[in-house]
Parts: C-alpha cells; sequence; structure tokens
C-alpha cells in the first residue's frame, strides 16, 4: 500500500517513435505525486546534435523539483526502484535493453524491483510489435527482448496504456473481454 491507504500504481505507457508517450507518462506521474524520481535510461551522445536535442526536450518539461537520475549501466534502474520512496518515472526501457550487454536483460529482478515498491511507478516503452521486421539479427533481438520485457512488466501493471499519435488508448487485461 502507498501513502495514507492508498494503493501502489504501476502504469506501462507503451508508444512508438514521436507518439508522444513521454509526455503522457509525465502527466501521469504529476497528476499522481508532487515529486518524482526522473529515470533516464539513455546516456545523452554529444556527437550526436539530434538526440540531444530530443534529451534537452525531455529535460524542458520536467518540473524542476522532479530529481534526475540518469542510468549508466543496467544495474541502476533496479537499484533506483528499490531505494526511491517516492514516484519514479523509467524513461524508456528500449535504452535501457540497450545498456545490457547482448541485450541479456534481468527481467526478473526488474520485475521483482518494480513490485516491491511503496510508492507510484510509470515506465515509459517503445511499442516494436507495430514495426517493420529487422531485417539484421541485432534489430531483431532487440524486438524480441523488448516485445518480451514489455509483455512481462504489462502482466503486473495495473494499468497498460498505448500512446498513438498522441492520443491513449487504455488496454485491457488477458483475462478482461472487450
Amino acid at each position: 500500500m502507498g501513502r495514507a491507504g492508498e494503493a501502489v500504481m504501476i502504469v506501462l505507457v507503451l508508444g512508438g517513435t514521436r507518439s508522444g508517450k513521454s509526455g503522457v507518462a509525465e502527466s501521469i506521474a504529476a497528476s499522481l505525486d508532487a515529486t518524482a524520481v526522473y529515470v533516464a535510461t539513455a546516456a545523452v551522445d554529444p556527437s550526436d546534435a539530434d538526440h540531444a536535442a530530443r534529451v534537452g526536450a525531455h529535460k524542458s518539461r520536467r518540473p524542476d523539483h522532479w530529481s534526475t537520475v540518469e542510468c549508466e549501466t543496467p544495474d541502476d534502474l533496479s537499484r533506483v526502484l528499490k531505494e526511491s520512496d517516492s514516484l519514479v518515472l523509467v524513461d524508456s526501457l528500449g535504452t535501457w535493453v540497450t545498456l545490457h550487454p547482448d541485450m541479456a536483460v534481468d527481467a526478473d529482478d526488474l520485475l521483482a524491483a518494480v513490485a516491491s515498491r511503496d510508492a507510484p511507478t510509470v515506465i515509459v516503452s517503445e511499442e516494436v510489435g507495430l514495426a517493420v521486421h529487422p531485417t539484421s539479427e541485432l534489430g531483431r533481438r532487440y524486438v524480441d527482448v523488448l516485445g518480451m520485457l514489455n509483455q512481462q512488466v504489462a502482466a503486473v501493471a495495473d494499468r497498460v496504456l498505448l500512446v498513438v499519435a498522441g492520443r491513449v488508448l487504455e488496454l485491457s487485461g488477458p483475462d478482461e473481454v472487450v
């Protein structure tokens, strides 16, 4: 249970590139808690001006009272989830997967860290199952790993949202009849 008897909430926000998923996740986080720890899983490559601009846009939307933790290693994400007693917003699982050698993620550790929290968790991830089938082995491995990880996180989430063109769709659970 969260503060004052409130249920702890886990929200997974999925979407493609430029779908608006991060903005949706930030709005949800702001509505749930005044303070948040924003876990950025992508390191800025100073030689990539486009990526630096994207990261800058994300930073400019964050309230000043939110703290930011940048993942430098794969273990940083689980550590922050376990240690933080305030809302955690993770952006994003796709870039977190790329931090792992050979994309060998420890999904069990991540899921345990999320499930053990006493505060809300909002997780952003790329929905890769709607894209063109990758032509390279590395691309296929990335899609497979992230697709399976998304399914595992969705299984423990209270809410799963899909963002398409800035519009939000709430996804039903596997046992819910649509």
